[in-house]
């Protein structure tokens, strides 16, 4: 079991996955944001969540779990125990370099400092800081309580002490962890939005069904989730900006969204969390 503390930046969906990631493995939680009303949204979803996988017999006492838990707006509190802190704000640059220059003031020099993000150059959110050599990329996957994978990416003056620090955290996490050097859509990304991109094109050219394409790639290729699927949970407001700025970074067309997916994201359809993607999700509510 163990013994640190973990503090998180971000009580949304990833930030508060990864907090109850984290309380399951035994760590006690500080989940940080700018309003209460959030905070709280964060911690709710956090104890209903548990409640569930109590139900479902993955964890023995949601309670007793929850306690590990807690919230705060104050930037000091989360910054104050916590031995490794994990930022989990939206995906845009000067918001994350604007939490790291928070977050290097107030934290002690011994703290790791962890951003999730999946796409954005970790050096660049290091430069924010005066100790870039403690700034380790920390790209969990969605559900985090559920997907094993945390990919660590090290931006130009990431020491080797944090990153050994950052594979005792995916370690005490259940999680495996892969090391990926500070280059655009790291490893993961670079190839799974390429891919849900060529699928999203080959349905809006009608070759095949969102369906028909999703199995296909499970059935053919062992994928646990199609490429469509998948970027129903990524949600594909997520996936466009990423491509868009892969597009960018790598010169690559493939990367840049189908018109269908502008659409899509125009529209709301954003996946999962609005109730329609690719797919229906209203009935799985």
């Amino acid at each position: 079991m163990a013994e640190q503390a973990i503090g998180v930046i971000g009580a949304g969906t990833m930030g508060s996955g990864i907090a109850q990631l984290a309380a399951q493995n035994g760590y006690d939680v500080i989940i940080r944001d700018i309003e209460q009303d959030l905070v709280d949204e964060g911690l709710n979803r956090i104890r209903e969540d548990l409640a569930e996988a109590e139900d479902r017999d993955i964890i023995d006492d949601a309670e007793a779990t929850f306690a590990h838990v807690s919230g705060t707006t104050d930037i000091e509190t989360v910054t104050d125990e916590p031995t490794f802190v994990i930022e989990a704000v939206p995906e845009k640059a000067d918001l994350k370099k604007s939490v790291f220059e928070e977050l290097d003031e107030h934290a002690g020099p011994d703290t790791v400092l962890g951003s999730n993000t999946s796409s954005l150059p970790v050096t660049e959110i290091a430069s924010a800081t005066e100790s870039p050599e403690r700034v380790i990329g920390t790209h969990f996957f969605n559900p985090p309580v559920k997907m094993e994978l945390l990919e660590l990416i090290t931006g130009h003056h990431t020491d080797d002490e944090t990153v050994a620090r950052a594979e005792e955290l995916a370690e005490g996490l259940g999680r495996t962890s892969i090391l990926v050097d500070d280059f655009p859509g790291f490893a993961t990304s670079r190839l799974g939005v390429i891919l849900g991109m060529e699928a999203a094109r080959m349905v809006e050219q009608g070759v095949a069904s969102a369906e028909d394409i999703d199995t296909g790639m499970k059935l053919g290729y062992n994928f646990p989730m199609g490429p469509l699927e998948l970027g129903d949970y990524n949600g594909w407001d997520v996936r466009m900006e990423i491509g868009e700025a892969l597009a960018d970074e790598l010169g690559r067309d493939a990367f840049k969204p189908p018109t269908i997916v502008r659409q899509m994201v125009r529209a709301g359809d954003l996946g999962v969390k609005t109730g329609q993607g690719f797919y229906n999700w209203e009935d799985d509510e």
